[in-house]
């Protein structure tokens, strides 16, 4: 693997002009560039002011087949989750990421609702998240592993439920990452294992060209957008 390796950068360098490893001054020109990306051509419904940008999202998000609750305060939502379980059949039973963003909402509003706070199992049939941002350009969500959003949670359960503040919401794909790049350096963290871009329920057109729900991951993605009034992003 060693010598495969070897001859694919040699190659890489090749077609560069180059025939060695980078000096000194143009390895530091790399990391700069990597540090500080330019834009690219952003296309118009990724801008607007806040509002106008969470309203996208919500129109791209339902576009990719997700459903949507939008409430104006954070005290609303297990209400929203145990009327959505209701709606879908669903026992009033979840797993939940260990976030202390998570953990300030009333959950004790709502008594019938039982929560584990923790990675998901195979028998868990609903996770719940936050989303370090949502992006409407596509109405997807960024998310990321680390030792408050085990990357299980996004994968097993066949229902993801996304409490999305409204003040995640970005415009382009760009902006999400250089808000995660500025998060990061705020921490003095690394970039996480995983980062993962979830646009609607997991599907796939891989089984005679027909588009199946639900192959990859969870058959149901339901996202409640709050106000904006709590931003804080997760560890």
């Amino acid at each position: 693997m060693s010598a495969a390796r070897d001859d694919i950068i040699a190659r890489i360098r090749a077609s560069n002009g180059r025939v060695g490893p980078v000096d000194a001054e143009t390895a530091a020109k790399i990391r700069e560039r990597l540090l500080r990306p330019g834009a690219n051509l952003i296309p118009e419904r990724a801008k607007g002011d806040s509002a106008a940008l969470a309203d996208r999202f919500v129109e791209m998000a339902e576009a990719a087949l997700a459903s949507v609750t939008r409430l104006a305060r954070l005290d609303g939502v297990p209400g929203a989750v145990v009327e959505y379980l209701r709606r879908e059949s669903l026992p009033p039973a979840l797993v939940m990421a260990p976030d202390e963003w998570l953990d300030s909402i009333p959950w004790s509003d709502q008594p019938e609702l039982s929560i584990r706070r923790g990675r998901a199992e195979p028998s868990d049939r609903v996770s719940l998240t936050s989303a370090f941002a949502g992006i409407a350009e596509t109405g997807t969500l960024m998310v990321h592993s680390g030792p408050s959003t085990p990357n299980t949670l996004y994968f097993l359960p066949e229902t993801h439920i996304v409490v999305l503040p409204g003040g995640r919401v970005v415009g382009a794909y760009e902006d999400a990452w250089a808000r995660l790049r500025a998060h990061l350096r705020e921490a003095d963290a690394a970039l996480p294992r995983a980062v993962t871009l979830i646009t609607g329920p997991s599907r796939t057109g891989d089984i005679e060209k027909t588009i199946q729900i639900g192959v990859h991951g969870p058959r149901r993605l339901h996202i409640i957008v709050t106000g904006g009034e709590e931003t804080r992003d997760p560890a």
